[in-house]
């Protein structure tokens, strides 16, 4: 396995989001160079987004873009003027529930955005594209822990749905371009800075403000909650050691990056009212539509591939998702 290569140009798009900022400030501090691409929408509060750009705005290898992926020509300059050499596509609509309110945006940047994604990585060839999936593609299945061989052909949501069509086109273009490319199934993915509109989050927000907590499925779920620095360590491992290609010339493989041990929805909640230093109060509902009762990665390959290792416990990570969240909204 091959170490990460720091005279590397790296793309990051969804540069402004959760993922995408800690990756690009792992690799800026290994001394690499960084596009950030991110459209800024404002799915979530764009003051975040901004507050994480701050960061890395001063970083002379630091570059940022605004553009969106659905704008194809404002992509491809990018691609004509930096000419990445490695891809990391994190830009996405995200959200399960979002998707059944308003799916518009769902097919604007997960489909026609990937797809601009693939033809800018055809016409400028690069030589890795990572691109985020989700462990949302599992959809009801029951049998865990899930595996990347199990069948994902029958998505609970639009979302789940499209990020399953990002992996069906990634194969195609590996195959027909020669395109060496890599699909992460993220799973439950929490830490400081992280998304608000993420369980956790908006937990941490109604316990300190005094409000109930929405609870669904009366509690009983369970989630293999995983800490940002085990993704970006995980990702990192991968830039530059592309797949072999498979037996039909596609040089093509998707992992699981989880924790490899499902958390019980309430216990995580337990641990993160102790990490507060607040209970909550508790309003219990019914299973959300789209919603699904355990996720649970099977994560051998990957390990055995990149030597992933988890080396965060829910106690720990929530402990400094509390300390920055309450730093953070003192600020404000």
């Amino acid at each position: 396995m091959k170490t990460l290569d720091p005279s590397k140009r790296y793309l990051i798009t969804g540069g402004a989001g959760f993922i995408g900022f800690f990756l690009s400030k792992a690799l800026l501090e290994k001394g690499a160079e960084v596009i950030g691409l991110d459209n800024m929408n404002d799915y979530y509060e764009v003051s975040l987004k901004e507050d994480r750009l701050s960061i890395l705005k001063n970083e002379p290898n630091y570059h940022f873009i605004k553009a969106d992926l659905a704008d194809k020509k404002a992509l491809f300059s990018v691609f004509d003027e930096f000419k990445p050499q490695i891809v990391v596509n994190l830009a996405a609509q995200a959200g399960v529930r979002y998707s059944i309110e308003c799916p518009d945006a769902y097919i604007q940047s997960n489909i026609v955005g990937f797809f601009h994604i693939l033809e800018a990585c055809r016409y400028y060839p690069v030589e890795h594209l990572v691109f985020a999936s989700s462990s949302s593609v599992y959809g009801g299945n029951k049998k865990v822990p899930f595996s990347t061989d199990d069948k994902v052909d029958k998505p609970v949501s639009l979302y789940a749905a499209t990020k399953k069509s990002n992996e069906l086109m990634a194969y195609s273009y590996s195959k027909l371009y020669g395109i060496p490319l890599t699909g992460l199934r993220f799973f439950t993915v929490y830490g400081p800075m992280g998304r608000p509109d993420m369980a956790y989050f908006k937990f941490a927000k109604k316990i300190m403000a005094g409000e109930p907590i929405q609870i669904y499925n009366n509690g009983d779920m369970m989630r293999d909650f995983t800490y940002i620095d085990d993704i970006v360590k995980g990702v990192e491992n991968m830039l530059c050691n592309p797949p072999a290609q498979d037996e039909n010339g596609a040089a093509y493989k998707i992992y699981n990056i989880g924790n490899h041990k499902p958390e019980k929805l309430m216990d995580y909640i337990a641990v993160l009212e102790r990490c507060l230093g607040k209970e909550a109060k508790k309003e219990y509902l019914p299973m959300q539509p789209g919603d699904v009762y355990e996720t649970y990665a099977d994560v051998e390959d990957l390990m055995r591939d990149y030597s992933f290792k988890l080396e965060t416990t829910i106690e720990e990570g929530l402990g400094k998702f509390a300390e920055w969240f309450l730093e953070y909204n003192k600020e404000r």
